[in-house]
């Protein structure tokens, strides 16, 4: 018991650790936005232990991503079949979801010793692209990623990430749409396909 108190208090101790760069300081800079992201996923993939790494990278993700409007897009027109406690067991689901699966994927660069260099930003109706490079090292191409930024409440959100022209949001809503094709056109089993991805992507 002591033991499992003393491991929260230190994770705990690590999140309070992110707050002073936390994207507020970035003001409405949408480059700004994208480097303070790069320090603190530099300063989360630097965790000691897994678990104060998954801590750090679901603050980071509740912070910095639209998850919620991330979320109804993935789901498209599935959102208004959706009952409204389904509603939320999805969002809810897809939270831990994109924590899991998009922390995978960035550590992967970051752990490298990558971190997202700005390269340049279009604007948006929204808010904005921010095009970024990540070197992972010398001998290999430099990995083009793309953020797209929502204004939102003075600051932004991230609502997608582009990799080398790939739409993480995109590719997910295509997945959810196959889930419900094998399963003749039932929308619900989504819930059930992605309890078990949660599951399998936890146990690793």
């Amino acid at each position: 018991m002591f033991r499992r108190s003393f491991q929260i208090a230190t994770i705990l101790s690590f999140i309070g650790a992110l707050a002073p760069s936390l994207p507020a300081a970035a003001g409405m800079d949408p480059a700004a936005f994208i480097n303070n992201l790069g320090n603190q996923l530099q300063t989360v993939t630097r965790s000691a232990s897994p678990e104060e790494k998954m801590a750090g990278f679901q603050e980071l993700f509740r912070t910095d991503f639209d998850v919620p409007g991330l979320g109804r897009f993935v789901l498209g027109r599935f959102w208004r079949v959706f009952t409204p406690f389904e509603q939320q067991e999805f969002l809810s689901l897809f939270e831990r979801y994109v924590v899991l699966t998009y922390s995978e994927k960035l550590s992967d660069y970051t752990e490298r010793g990558g971190c997202p260099r700005v390269t340049g930003s279009r604007p948006e109706p929204d808010g904005v692209v921010v095009s970024s490079q990540i070197t992972r090292s010398r001998t290999t191409q430099p990995v083009r990623v793309d953020w797209r930024l929502t204004a939102q409440n003075g600051s932004y959100k991230i609502s997608d990430i582009i990799i080398e022209g790939l739409s993480m949001a995109a590719n997910g809503r295509s997945q959810l749409e196959g889930v419900v094709e094998r399963n003749g056109g039932r929308a619900q089993a989504i819930l059930a396909v992605m309890r078990q991805q949660i599951a399998a992507a936890s146990a690793r």
